[in-house]
């Protein structure tokens, strides 16, 4: 249950900063994702205004879940604090779904037209050919090391648990540094070294085409 909220009084006849344009200028730049001081400046007002106003919010928001009788008078303040929590909400997961994109590959990142006459109809054919990013694994341990820290951040230690086959007791635990693990990852996975290819009495080289299996 939460704590009963405290009133607010205003000093009469001094008018609220918390203006139409005010709370506008507050909303677009949540929406961008912008630090909370960067917000409040882009509004005009001190980030001490601007942290006061969402307390009050959350204050009585949470009073009114609470069963406490509403007080109209922080109406102004509820609606900028939840139009605020939404546009950073929205804000968080359209930076998500860009991560999620680099992480997965395939953005465009180039787009080649070239136009040619077809030699067999003498029509002209236009053809696009698009260049896309392969996809990124840095992008999934940005998200891992951000949103499971306690896991996967970079002082987070790593139980490695080694059971014997015949006694089947836990050996050992290992401290592992994550970010030189993840610097040997990178070599291993996109710097595959391939044998020379074979060299003739000439001393050219041989021709070669790698062939998945």
């Amino acid at each position: 249950m939460s704590e009963r909220r405290k009133p607010h009084r205003s000093k009469p006849g001094r008018p609220t900063l918390l203006s139409v344009d005010v709370e506008a200028r507050i909303i677009a730049a949540s929406r961008i994702g912008i630090a909370v001081e960067l917000a409040a400046e882009a509004a005009g007002i001190s980030s001490a205004t601007y942290r006061r106003w969402m307390a009050r919010g959350r204050a009585e928001v949470a009073a009114r879940e609470d069963g406490q009788v509403p007080n109209r008078d922080e109406d102004p303040y509820v609606e900028l604090f939840s139009k605020v929590r939404t546009a950073r909400a929205m804000a968080a997961a359209r930076a998500m779904a860009n991560v999620r994109r680099v992480a997965d590959g395939g953005v465009v990142t180039k787009v080649t037209t070239r136009k040619f006459r077809d030699p067999e109809t003498g029509q002209i054919v236009e053809e696009v050919t698009e260049d896309r990013t392969a996809p990124d694994w840095r992008a999934d341990a940005w998200y891992l090391e951000r949103q499971h820290r306690n896991h996967y951040g970079k002082d987070a230690a790593l139980a490695i648990e080694i059971t014997g086959v015949d006694s089947g007791e836990a050996a050992q635990e290992e401290r592992i540094d994550l970010g030189a693990l993840a610097e040997r990852l990178n070599k291993t996975l996109f710097a595959v070294q391939y044998p020379d290819p074979p060299e003739l009495e000439d001393g050219s080289l041989v021709d070669a085409e790698v062939v998945e299996g």
